[in-house]
Protein backbone atom coordinates (compact mmCIF):
# COMPACT_ATOMS: atom_id res chain seq x y z
CA UNK A 1 0.00 0.00 0.00
CA UNK A 2 2.82 2.41 0.92
CA UNK A 3 4.60 1.69 -2.38
CA UNK A 4 1.40 2.58 -4.26
CA UNK A 5 1.12 5.87 -2.34
CA UNK A 6 4.79 6.69 -3.06
CA UNK A 7 4.28 5.87 -6.75
CA UNK A 8 1.18 8.05 -7.13
CA UNK A 9 2.66 10.95 -5.17
CA UNK A 10 6.04 10.72 -6.91
CA UNK A 11 4.42 10.56 -10.35
CA UNK A 12 2.06 13.50 -9.74
CA UNK A 13 4.87 15.69 -8.40
CA UNK A 14 7.18 14.69 -11.27
CA UNK A 15 4.61 15.41 -13.98
CA UNK A 16 3.60 18.63 -12.24
CA UNK A 17 7.17 19.94 -12.02
CA UNK A 18 8.37 18.83 -15.47
CA UNK A 19 5.26 19.80 -17.45
CA UNK A 20 4.92 23.13 -15.64
CA UNK A 21 8.54 24.05 -16.38
CA UNK A 22 8.23 22.91 -20.02
CA UNK A 23 5.12 25.01 -20.58
CA UNK A 24 6.64 27.91 -18.63
CA UNK A 25 9.41 27.92 -21.23
CA UNK A 26 6.84 28.44 -23.99
CA UNK A 27 5.02 31.05 -21.88
CA UNK A 28 8.10 33.03 -20.84
CA UNK A 29 9.58 33.31 -24.34
CA UNK A 30 6.15 34.06 -25.83
CA UNK A 31 5.72 36.97 -23.42
CA UNK A 32 9.25 38.20 -24.20
CA UNK A 33 8.34 38.15 -27.90
CA UNK A 34 5.14 40.16 -27.32
CA UNK A 35 2.65 37.32 -27.81
CA UNK A 36 -0.54 37.37 -25.75
CA UNK A 37 -0.99 34.10 -23.81
CA UNK A 38 -4.65 33.22 -23.26
CA UNK A 39 -4.26 30.10 -21.14
CA UNK A 40 -1.48 28.27 -19.27
CA UNK A 41 -2.76 24.78 -18.41
CA UNK A 42 -1.05 21.98 -16.47
CA UNK A 43 -2.95 18.83 -17.43
CA UNK A 44 -5.82 18.21 -19.85
CA UNK A 45 -9.58 17.87 -19.51
CA UNK A 46 -11.89 19.44 -16.94
CA UNK A 47 -10.33 22.33 -15.00
CA UNK A 48 -9.91 21.63 -11.28
CA UNK A 49 -8.54 25.09 -10.45
CA UNK A 50 -8.54 28.37 -12.39
CA UNK A 51 -7.19 31.85 -11.81
CA UNK A 52 -6.88 34.97 -13.99
CA UNK A 53 -3.51 36.76 -13.98
CA UNK A 54 -3.19 40.55 -14.27
CA UNK A 55 -1.83 40.23 -17.81
CA UNK A 56 -4.99 38.34 -18.86
CA UNK A 57 -3.55 34.83 -18.90
CA UNK A 58 -5.80 32.17 -17.38
CA UNK A 59 -3.93 29.69 -15.14
CA UNK A 60 -5.50 26.21 -15.08
CA UNK A 61 -4.81 22.92 -13.32
CA UNK A 62 -6.79 20.23 -15.14
CA UNK A 63 -7.93 16.73 -14.26
CA UNK A 64 -5.67 14.57 -16.46
CA UNK A 65 -2.04 15.08 -15.35
CA UNK A 66 -0.39 13.69 -18.49
CA UNK A 67 0.77 16.91 -20.14
CA UNK A 68 -0.17 20.53 -20.51
CA UNK A 69 -0.36 23.38 -23.00
CA UNK A 70 -0.02 27.12 -23.53
CA UNK A 71 -2.78 28.66 -25.66
CA UNK A 72 -1.68 31.82 -27.46
CA UNK A 73 -3.65 34.41 -29.39
CA UNK A 74 -3.74 33.29 -33.04
CA UNK A 75 -5.79 34.63 -35.94
CA UNK A 76 -6.25 31.12 -37.33
CA UNK A 77 -8.10 30.04 -34.19
CA UNK A 78 -10.23 33.15 -33.67
CA UNK A 79 -13.93 33.20 -34.57
CA UNK A 80 -13.93 36.99 -35.00
CA UNK A 81 -11.50 39.35 -36.76
CA UNK A 82 -8.76 40.66 -34.48
CA UNK A 83 -8.21 44.35 -33.84
CA UNK A 84 -4.94 45.98 -34.88
CA UNK A 85 -3.68 45.76 -31.28
CA UNK A 86 -4.62 42.08 -31.06
CA UNK A 87 -2.97 41.35 -34.40
CA UNK A 88 0.30 42.77 -33.08
CA UNK A 89 0.09 40.28 -30.20
CA UNK A 90 -0.96 37.27 -32.30
CA UNK A 91 1.44 34.32 -32.54
CA UNK A 92 0.95 33.82 -36.26
CA UNK A 93 1.88 37.48 -36.96
CA UNK A 94 5.31 37.14 -35.32
CA UNK A 95 8.45 36.69 -37.46
CA UNK A 96 9.79 33.21 -38.10
CA UNK A 97 12.64 33.53 -35.59
CA UNK A 98 10.21 34.49 -32.79
CA UNK A 99 7.81 31.61 -33.52
CA UNK A 100 10.74 29.19 -33.66
CA UNK A 101 12.13 30.48 -30.35
CA UNK A 102 8.74 30.15 -28.64
CA UNK A 103 8.28 26.55 -29.84
CA UNK A 104 11.86 25.50 -28.99
CA UNK A 105 11.69 27.07 -25.52
CA UNK A 106 9.75 24.18 -23.95
CA UNK A 107 12.37 21.47 -24.65
CA UNK A 108 15.21 23.92 -23.92
CA UNK A 109 13.73 24.65 -20.50
CA UNK A 110 13.53 20.89 -19.85
CA UNK A 111 17.27 20.63 -20.55
CA UNK A 112 17.99 23.63 -18.31
CA UNK A 113 15.92 22.06 -15.51
CA UNK A 114 17.78 18.75 -15.89
CA UNK A 115 21.13 20.55 -15.71
CA UNK A 116 19.95 22.31 -12.53
CA UNK A 117 18.91 18.97 -10.98
CA UNK A 118 22.22 17.34 -11.91
CA UNK A 119 24.05 20.35 -10.45
CA UNK A 120 22.07 20.06 -7.20
CA UNK A 121 22.65 16.34 -6.70
CA UNK A 122 26.40 16.65 -7.36
CA UNK A 123 26.65 19.48 -4.83
CA UNK A 124 24.63 17.51 -2.24
CA UNK A 125 26.50 14.29 -3.00
CA UNK A 126 25.40 11.23 -4.97
CA UNK A 127 25.22 8.01 -2.88
CA UNK A 128 26.53 5.11 -4.92
CA UNK A 129 28.89 2.15 -4.76
CA UNK A 130 32.51 2.06 -5.85
CA UNK A 131 33.19 0.44 -9.24
CA UNK A 132 34.81 -2.65 -7.71
CA UNK A 133 34.47 -5.51 -10.20
CA UNK A 134 34.70 -9.28 -10.06
CA UNK A 135 36.55 -11.67 -12.36
CA UNK A 136 34.63 -11.87 -15.68
CA UNK A 137 32.29 -14.90 -15.93
CA UNK A 138 33.01 -17.61 -18.53
CA UNK A 139 31.65 -17.19 -22.06
CA UNK A 140 31.73 -13.38 -21.92
CA UNK A 141 33.76 -10.92 -23.97
CA UNK A 142 36.13 -10.26 -21.07
CA UNK A 143 36.50 -13.93 -20.06
CA UNK A 144 40.18 -14.84 -19.83
CA UNK A 145 41.30 -11.24 -19.30
CA UNK A 146 43.61 -10.51 -16.36
CA UNK A 147 40.88 -8.77 -14.32
CA UNK A 148 41.17 -10.02 -10.75
CA UNK A 149 38.30 -10.05 -8.23
CA UNK A 150 38.01 -6.74 -6.34
CA UNK A 151 39.75 -4.72 -9.07
CA UNK A 152 38.65 -1.06 -9.26
CA UNK A 153 37.52 0.31 -12.64
CA UNK A 154 39.18 3.73 -12.93
CA UNK A 155 38.21 4.83 -16.46
CA UNK A 156 36.62 3.76 -19.74
CA UNK A 157 38.18 5.19 -22.91
CA UNK A 158 39.82 7.87 -20.80
CA UNK A 159 36.58 8.92 -19.07
CA UNK A 160 36.75 8.69 -15.26
CA UNK A 161 34.37 6.27 -13.54
CA UNK A 162 34.19 7.32 -9.87
CA UNK A 163 31.02 5.30 -9.22
CA UNK A 164 29.38 2.14 -10.56
CA UNK A 165 26.45 4.11 -12.01
CA UNK A 166 28.82 6.44 -13.87
CA UNK A 167 30.78 3.39 -15.07
CA UNK A 168 27.69 1.73 -16.56
CA UNK A 169 26.54 4.92 -18.32
CA UNK A 170 30.03 5.48 -19.72
CA UNK A 171 30.28 1.89 -20.98
CA UNK A 172 26.87 2.16 -22.67
CA UNK A 173 27.82 5.50 -24.24
CA UNK A 174 31.23 4.33 -25.46
CA UNK A 175 29.91 0.99 -26.73
CA UNK A 176 27.81 2.94 -29.25
CA UNK A 177 30.49 5.55 -30.00
CA UNK A 178 33.59 3.35 -30.38
CA UNK A 179 34.66 -0.05 -31.71
CA UNK A 180 36.82 -0.67 -28.64
CA UNK A 181 36.43 -0.26 -24.89
CA UNK A 182 39.72 0.56 -23.18
CA UNK A 183 39.35 -0.20 -19.49
CA UNK A 184 41.81 1.10 -16.93
CA UNK A 185 41.72 -0.91 -13.70
CA UNK A 186 43.55 -0.99 -10.41
CA UNK A 187 44.19 -4.48 -9.01
CA UNK A 188 43.81 -5.28 -5.30
CA UNK A 189 47.61 -4.94 -4.99
CA UNK A 190 47.45 -1.40 -6.40
CA UNK A 191 48.92 -2.19 -9.82
CA UNK A 192 47.38 -0.40 -12.82
CA UNK A 193 46.38 -2.44 -15.87
CA UNK A 194 44.84 -1.72 -19.25
CA UNK A 195 42.32 -4.12 -20.78
CA UNK A 196 40.81 -3.62 -24.25
CA UNK A 197 37.77 -5.36 -25.64
CA UNK A 198 36.09 -5.04 -29.04
CA UNK A 199 32.47 -3.88 -29.08
CA UNK A 200 31.75 -4.93 -32.66
CA UNK A 201 30.25 -8.29 -31.66
CA UNK A 202 28.44 -6.87 -28.61
CA UNK A 203 24.78 -5.75 -28.65
CA UNK A 204 23.97 -2.15 -27.74
CA UNK A 205 20.76 -3.10 -25.94
CA UNK A 206 21.73 -2.31 -22.32
CA UNK A 207 20.78 -5.57 -20.58
CA UNK A 208 22.37 -8.02 -23.07
CA UNK A 209 25.35 -5.67 -23.47
CA UNK A 210 26.38 -5.96 -19.84
CA UNK A 211 25.58 -9.68 -19.73
CA UNK A 212 27.80 -10.42 -22.73
CA UNK A 213 30.55 -7.97 -21.80
CA UNK A 214 31.25 -9.70 -18.48
CA UNK A 215 32.12 -6.65 -16.37
CA UNK A 216 30.19 -7.36 -13.16
CA UNK A 217 30.11 -5.67 -9.78
CA UNK A 218 31.97 -7.57 -7.08
CA UNK A 219 29.55 -9.04 -4.57
CA UNK A 220 30.92 -9.58 -1.05
CA UNK A 221 30.19 -13.09 0.17
CA UNK A 222 26.98 -13.23 2.23
CA UNK A 223 26.95 -15.92 4.94
CA UNK A 224 24.13 -18.46 4.35
CA UNK A 225 22.28 -17.43 7.52
CA UNK A 226 18.48 -17.42 7.38
CA UNK A 227 16.58 -14.31 8.44
CA UNK A 228 12.99 -15.36 7.76
CA UNK A 229 11.19 -18.64 6.96
CA UNK A 230 8.15 -18.42 4.71
CA UNK A 231 5.02 -20.28 5.90
CA UNK A 232 4.26 -23.59 4.15
CA UNK A 233 7.65 -23.54 2.43
CA UNK A 234 10.24 -26.34 1.98
CA UNK A 235 12.38 -24.58 4.62
CA UNK A 236 9.50 -24.62 7.11
CA UNK A 237 8.77 -28.29 6.36
CA UNK A 238 12.42 -29.13 7.10
CA UNK A 239 12.20 -27.41 10.48
CA UNK A 240 14.60 -24.60 9.61
CA UNK A 241 14.37 -21.48 11.77
CA UNK A 242 15.35 -17.84 11.52
CA UNK A 243 18.96 -17.46 12.62
CA UNK A 244 20.07 -20.90 11.33
CA UNK A 245 23.42 -20.92 9.52
CA UNK A 246 23.74 -23.46 6.69
CA UNK A 247 27.15 -25.06 7.27
CA UNK A 248 27.17 -27.98 4.82
CA UNK A 249 25.08 -29.93 2.31
CA UNK A 250 25.58 -33.71 2.19
CA UNK A 251 28.92 -33.19 3.89
CA UNK A 252 30.14 -30.50 1.47
CA UNK A 253 30.78 -27.08 3.01
CA UNK A 254 28.52 -24.21 1.92
CA UNK A 255 30.70 -21.10 1.73
CA UNK A 256 28.19 -18.40 0.81
CA UNK A 257 24.54 -17.65 0.21
CA UNK A 258 25.07 -17.24 -3.56
CA UNK A 259 26.69 -20.68 -3.77
CA UNK A 260 23.77 -22.18 -1.81
CA UNK A 261 21.13 -20.46 -3.98
CA UNK A 262 22.91 -21.57 -7.16
CA UNK A 263 22.72 -25.21 -6.03
CA UNK A 264 19.08 -24.85 -4.95
CA UNK A 265 17.98 -23.38 -8.28
CA UNK A 266 19.68 -26.20 -10.19
CA UNK A 267 18.17 -29.01 -8.09
CA UNK A 268 14.36 -28.75 -7.81
CA UNK A 269 12.81 -31.70 -5.97
CA UNK A 270 16.19 -32.93 -4.67
CA UNK A 271 16.53 -34.34 -1.12
CA UNK A 272 19.64 -33.31 0.79
CA UNK A 273 21.01 -33.53 4.32
CA UNK A 274 21.81 -30.12 5.74
CA UNK A 275 24.22 -29.38 8.54
CA UNK A 276 23.15 -26.21 10.30
CA UNK A 277 24.46 -24.19 13.23
CA UNK A 278 21.79 -23.16 15.75
CA UNK A 279 22.37 -21.60 19.16
CA UNK A 280 26.08 -22.47 18.97
CA UNK A 281 25.50 -26.19 18.20
CA UNK A 282 25.50 -28.08 14.94
CA UNK A 283 22.70 -30.42 13.92
CA UNK A 284 21.39 -32.06 10.74
CA UNK A 285 18.00 -31.80 9.04
CA UNK A 286 16.59 -33.32 5.86
CA UNK A 287 15.44 -30.87 3.20
CA UNK A 288 13.37 -31.56 0.11
CA UNK A 289 13.97 -28.69 -2.30
CA UNK A 290 10.77 -27.12 -3.63
CA UNK A 291 10.17 -26.07 -7.20
CA UNK A 292 8.67 -23.16 -9.10
CA UNK A 293 8.39 -21.96 -12.69
CA UNK A 294 10.51 -18.92 -13.61
CA UNK A 295 10.90 -17.66 -17.20
CA UNK A 296 9.51 -20.95 -18.48
CA UNK A 297 11.97 -23.09 -16.52
CA UNK A 298 11.56 -25.19 -13.38
CA UNK A 299 13.97 -24.08 -10.66
CA UNK A 300 14.52 -25.05 -7.06
CA UNK A 301 13.05 -23.08 -4.18
CA UNK A 302 13.81 -22.91 -0.44
CA UNK A 303 11.30 -20.38 0.87
CA UNK A 304 13.62 -18.43 3.16
CA UNK A 305 15.16 -14.96 3.18
CA UNK A 306 18.85 -14.41 3.82
CA UNK A 307 20.17 -12.34 6.71
CA UNK A 308 22.34 -9.66 5.07
CA UNK A 309 24.83 -8.13 7.54
CA UNK A 310 24.19 -4.40 7.93
CA UNK A 311 27.85 -3.52 7.39
CA UNK A 312 28.40 -5.84 4.40
CA UNK A 313 28.59 -3.01 1.83
CA UNK A 314 29.96 -0.37 4.20
CA UNK A 315 33.44 -0.21 2.66
CA UNK A 316 31.96 -0.33 -0.85
CA UNK A 317 29.64 2.65 -0.43
CA UNK A 318 30.72 6.10 -1.58
CA UNK A 319 29.26 9.57 -1.90
CA UNK A 320 30.43 11.42 -5.00
CA UNK A 321 30.44 15.18 -4.37
CA UNK A 322 31.66 18.22 -6.33
CA UNK A 323 32.12 21.94 -5.69
CA UNK A 324 29.49 24.47 -6.77
CA UNK A 325 31.25 25.57 -9.98
CA UNK A 326 32.53 22.11 -10.90
CA UNK A 327 29.04 20.68 -10.39
CA UNK A 328 27.57 23.32 -12.72
CA UNK A 329 29.88 22.14 -15.52
CA UNK A 330 29.06 18.51 -14.70
CA UNK A 331 25.32 19.30 -14.78
CA UNK A 332 25.55 20.65 -18.32
CA UNK A 333 27.84 17.82 -19.47
CA UNK A 334 25.62 15.12 -17.99
CA UNK A 335 22.50 16.66 -19.52
CA UNK A 336 24.18 16.65 -22.93
CA UNK A 337 25.49 13.10 -22.46
CA UNK A 338 22.11 11.69 -21.44
CA UNK A 339 20.31 13.56 -24.26
CA UNK A 340 22.77 12.35 -26.91
CA UNK A 341 22.65 8.82 -25.51
CA UNK A 342 18.84 8.93 -25.69
CA UNK A 343 18.94 10.05 -29.33
CA UNK A 344 21.35 7.27 -30.27
CA UNK A 345 19.29 4.67 -28.42
CA UNK A 346 16.21 5.81 -30.36
CA UNK A 347 18.16 5.51 -33.60
CA UNK A 348 19.27 1.99 -32.72
CA UNK A 349 15.65 1.09 -31.93
CA UNK A 350 14.63 2.15 -35.44
CA UNK A 351 17.15 -0.27 -37.01
CA UNK A 352 16.37 -3.06 -34.55
CA UNK A 353 19.64 -3.02 -32.58
CA UNK A 354 17.82 -2.06 -29.37
CA UNK A 355 14.56 -3.68 -28.28
CA UNK A 356 11.40 -1.57 -28.10
CA UNK A 357 10.83 -3.31 -24.75
CA UNK A 358 13.01 -0.52 -23.32
CA UNK A 359 10.19 1.99 -23.92
CA UNK A 360 8.45 2.78 -20.64
CA UNK A 361 4.93 4.10 -20.14
CA UNK A 362 3.29 6.01 -17.29
CA UNK A 363 2.89 2.90 -15.11
CA UNK A 364 6.60 2.10 -14.99
CA UNK A 365 7.52 5.78 -14.73
CA UNK A 366 5.21 6.00 -11.71
CA UNK A 367 6.91 2.94 -10.19
CA UNK A 368 10.35 4.50 -10.68
CA UNK A 369 9.05 7.78 -9.25
CA UNK A 370 7.81 6.01 -6.13
CA UNK A 371 11.00 3.97 -5.68
CA UNK A 372 13.32 6.97 -6.03
CA UNK A 373 11.12 9.22 -3.87
CA UNK A 374 11.12 6.60 -1.11
CA UNK A 375 14.91 6.27 -1.37
CA UNK A 376 15.64 9.95 -0.82
CA UNK A 377 15.84 13.45 -2.31
CA UNK A 378 19.03 12.88 -4.32
CA UNK A 379 17.64 9.75 -6.00
CA UNK A 380 14.37 11.50 -6.79
CA UNK A 381 16.14 14.54 -8.25
CA UNK A 382 18.21 12.19 -10.42
CA UNK A 383 14.99 10.58 -11.64
CA UNK A 384 13.47 14.00 -12.39
CA UNK A 385 16.60 15.01 -14.32
CA UNK A 386 16.48 11.86 -16.43
CA UNK A 387 12.77 12.25 -17.24
CA UNK A 388 13.25 15.97 -17.97
CA UNK A 389 15.96 15.16 -20.54
CA UNK A 390 13.77 12.44 -22.05
CA UNK A 391 10.84 14.87 -22.27
CA UNK A 392 13.04 17.45 -23.98
CA UNK A 393 14.37 14.94 -26.53
CA UNK A 394 10.92 13.47 -27.19
CA UNK A 395 9.42 16.89 -27.87
CA UNK A 396 12.18 17.74 -30.35
CA UNK A 397 11.43 14.73 -32.54
CA UNK A 398 10.27 15.88 -36.01
CA UNK A 399 6.78 14.51 -35.46
CA UNK A 400 3.74 16.71 -36.16
CA UNK A 401 1.85 17.48 -32.91
CA UNK A 402 5.19 17.80 -31.07
CA UNK A 403 7.42 20.88 -30.78
CA UNK A 404 9.90 19.25 -33.16
CA UNK A 405 7.16 18.88 -35.77
CA UNK A 406 6.41 22.60 -35.64
CA UNK A 407 10.13 23.39 -35.92
CA UNK A 408 10.25 21.12 -38.98
CA UNK A 409 7.44 23.18 -40.54
CA UNK A 410 9.35 26.38 -39.76
CA UNK A 411 12.49 24.97 -41.39
CA UNK A 412 10.47 24.27 -44.55
CA UNK A 413 9.07 27.79 -44.34
CA UNK A 414 12.58 29.25 -44.06
CA UNK A 415 13.71 27.28 -47.14
CA UNK A 416 10.70 27.92 -49.39
CA UNK A 417 9.94 31.44 -48.17
CA UNK A 418 6.30 30.78 -47.27
CA UNK A 419 4.44 28.84 -44.56
CA UNK A 420 3.50 25.20 -45.01
CA UNK A 421 -0.06 24.97 -46.33
CA UNK A 422 -2.88 24.34 -43.88
CA UNK A 423 -3.76 21.19 -45.83
CA UNK A 424 -0.23 19.79 -45.35
CA UNK A 425 -0.30 20.73 -41.68
CA UNK A 426 -3.66 18.98 -41.20
CA UNK A 427 -2.38 15.77 -42.82
CA UNK A 428 0.77 16.04 -40.70
CA UNK A 429 -1.28 16.41 -37.52
CA UNK A 430 -3.28 13.30 -38.35
CA UNK A 431 -0.10 11.30 -39.03
CA UNK A 432 1.50 12.67 -35.88
CA UNK A 433 -1.53 11.76 -33.79
CA UNK A 434 -1.43 8.24 -35.23
CA UNK A 435 2.29 7.90 -34.45
CA UNK A 436 1.85 9.18 -30.90
CA UNK A 437 -1.10 6.86 -30.32
CA UNK A 438 1.02 3.92 -31.51
CA UNK A 439 3.90 4.95 -29.25
CA UNK A 440 1.62 5.32 -26.24
CA UNK A 441 -0.01 1.98 -27.02
CA UNK A 442 3.42 0.30 -27.14
CA UNK A 443 4.44 1.96 -23.87
CA UNK A 444 1.25 0.80 -22.13
CA UNK A 445 1.72 -2.71 -23.55
CA UNK A 446 5.27 -2.83 -22.15
CA UNK A 447 4.01 -1.60 -18.78
CA UNK A 448 1.31 -4.28 -18.61
CA UNK A 449 3.75 -6.97 -19.78
CA UNK A 450 6.12 -6.07 -16.94
CA UNK A 451 3.26 -6.08 -14.43
CA UNK A 452 1.59 -9.34 -15.48
CA UNK A 453 4.16 -11.08 -17.70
Amino acid sequence: MMSLIWSIAGFVVAIGVLVTFHEFGHYWVARRCGVRVLRFSVGFGRPLWQRQMKNGTELVIAAIPLGGYVKMLDERESDTPLSAQEQSEAFNRKPLWARSAIVAAGPVFNFLLAAAFYWAIHVMGVPDVKPVVDAPPPDTALAGSPIAPESVLRSVNGKATPTWTRARLTILDQAMASDTLRLELESPSGARQQVSVSTQALPVDPEPLFQQLGLVLFQPAIPPRLAEIMPDSPAAAAGLQAGDLVVARDGEAVASWSEWVQWLRANPGEQTELTIARDGRQQTVMLEVGSQIADGQTIGQLGARVDVPADLWQDRRTVYREGVLEAAVTGVQQTYSVAWLTVRMMGRMLVGDVSVDNISGPVQIAQFAGQTAATGLVSYLGFLALISVSLGVLNLLPVPMLDGGHLMYYLVEAIKGSPVSERAQLVGQQLGLLMLAGLMGLAFYNDLSRLFG
